[in-house]
C-alpha cells in the first residue's frame, strides 16, 4: 500500500493512450505516484525507472513484447515487480512472462479492484525485497571492517571447523583464534554461530574460502 508521506512509484508501459490515462487516474486516486510510457525505450531511458515499486507492462507493445522488456530490465539490474497486462488471446505469452519473473497478470478489460490488488501486492513485494537488500548491504558493511585475519577465521569457522582446526590451518594458537572469533562476532553483530553462517552465505565467504584452503568435509 502506498505510504502517504512517500508514495510508491508505479510505472505503466502501454502503447494505448486510453489505457495509460485510465490506469494513471485510478492509481493516483489511490495515492500512488505514477509515471506512464508509450514504449519500453521511454521507460528504460527514464532515470527513475529503478525507483519503481511496480511496473504495469502490456504484453504486446508496438515493436517489442513483454519478455523483451523483462530481459532488458534484468540486463540493467532493475529488479522491479512486473504486473503484465494482457488481452484474451495473449495467455501463452503471459505464461512465458510469468516464468520469466512477472509477479502477476491482469486480463483486459480488468476491474479496478483487481488492478489495485495486483499493484498493492507488487508494491508489498518490492518493499520486502528492498528491506532484504538493505540487510545484505549492512552485512557487507560490517564485513568490510574485519581485518584480513578475522576474515580468514570467519571463513573457516563458518565452513564448520573447530577452533583447534582453525588454529592449525592458520598456524595460530587456539587462544588467538578465540580472540579473533570474539572480535569478528562483535564487529559482524552476530548473536550466534548460526547468525554468522547466514552472513557468510550472503557474502559468499564459505565457498570461496573452502576452495582456497582445500578444507575437506
Amino acid at each position: 500500500m502506498a505510504d502517504g508521506d512517500n508514495p510508491s512509484l508505479v510505472c505503466i508501459i502501454d502503447d494505448d493512450a486510453d489505457v495509460r490515462c485510465a490506469v494513471d487516474s485510478l492509481l493516483r486516486s489511490a495515492d500512488y505516484r505514477v509515471m506512464t510510457f508509450a514504449s519500453a525505450e521511454e521507460f528504460l531511458a527514464c532515470g527513475e525507472a529503478a525507483d519503481a515499486a511496480c511496473l504495469m507492462l502490456d504484453v504486446y507493445l508496438d515493436g517489442a513484447d513483454g519478455l523483451e522488456v523483462q530481459q532488458a530490465l534484468q540486463d540493467r539490474s532493475i529488479s522491479v515487480p512486473v504486473v503484465l497486462m494482457t488481452g484474451q488471446g495473449d495467455i501463452p505469452m503471459t505464461v512465458r512472462g510469468m516464468k520469466a519473473g512477472a509477479v502477476n497478470f491482469l486480463t483486459k478489460p480488468f476491474t479496478e479492484p483487481d488492478l489495485l490488488q495486483a499493484v498493492a501486492e507488487a508494491v508489498e513485494l518490492d518493499g520486502r525485497r528492498r528491506a532484504e537488500r538493505g540487510q545484505d548491504d549492512t552485512v557487507r558493511g560490517h564485513y568490510a571492517k574485519l581485518t584480513p585475519r578475522e576474515r580468514d577465521v570467519m571463513a573457516l569457522v563458518t565452513a564448520g571447523l573447530m577452533n583447534k582446526q582453525v588454529a592449525a590451518k592458520l598456524d595460530l594458537s587456539e587462544v588467538t583464534v578465540k580472540i579473533h572469533r570474539g572480535n569478528l562476532m562483535r564487529k559482524m553483530q552476530a548473536q550466534s554461530l548460526a547468525d554468522l553462517v547466514r552472513m557468510a552465505e550472503i557474502l559468499g565467504v564459505r565457498e570461496r574460502t573452502v576452495t582456497r584452503y582445500s578444507v575437506a568435509g
